[in-house]
């Protein structure tokens, strides 16, 4: 029995060094070197202060901003902590009901605007912390965007344009906006 310890526990102790430590800080060191913003979460600054992540999506209700996918996570919305999809199908009466209920927000947001809601404004993401809507859900928010800040309609709908993302190589997924980035470019826009 003793003959088998001893060389279970030594190597117990090299496995625990080399996949608990030297492999993780291997790892960290490669990934500054290589990707540093994207190691250190892709934070984003402005004037020296860090207002989020691009990875992450916030809740926006000011009508000057462009409104985020609603959060799955509770009880703070896109709470990294709390990632999780709702659990709901299609047919559950609960889902149904915040469907309506953010559609009515929505309408009531914006009462002119009768064009379809996109379905990415009134559903969660399987995370529940997903940073962005569809080109689309932008374009549907842009007259509200347009008023509530006093810019034209024209240049805010410049501002969705240049930060559309196009799919991955192209066909993998669909074109997309982060609103965080949108709603910094929409802030600066009215600064000026």
């Amino acid at each position: 029995m003793k003959s088998l310890l001893r060389p279970a526990l030594s190597l117990f102790v090299v496995l625990t060094l080399l996949t608990g430590l030297v492999y993780p800080v291997a790892i960290w060191g490669v990934a500054q070197v290589a990707f540093p913003q994207a190691a250190n979460g892709s934070l984003v600054e402005r004037h020296g202060v860090v207002v989020g992540s691009e990875l992450i999506g916030q809740p926006f209700s000011a009508p000057g901003h462009f409104w985020s996918r609603p959060s799955a996570t509770l009880p703070m919305p896109y709470d990294g902590d709390a990632s999780s999809g709702s659990n709901l199908g299609p047919l559950n009466p609960a889902l149904a009901d915040a469907v309506r209920a953010r559609v009515a927000a929505l309408r009531a947001a914006d009462p002119g605007n009768m064009a379809p809601v996109p379905v990415d404004l009134v559903t969660t993401s399987a995370s529940g912390l997903d940073p962005h809507i569809s080109v689309a859900a932008a374009h549907y928010q842009v007259g509200r965007v347009a008023r509530a800040t006093g810019l034209a309609r024209e240049r805010v709908q410049a501002l969705v344009d240049r930060r559309a993302e196009l799919p991955l190589f192209g066909f993998i997924g669909e074109a997309r906006v982060n609103v965080l980035m949108l709603n910094l470019d929409v802030d600066e826009a009215r600064a000026r």
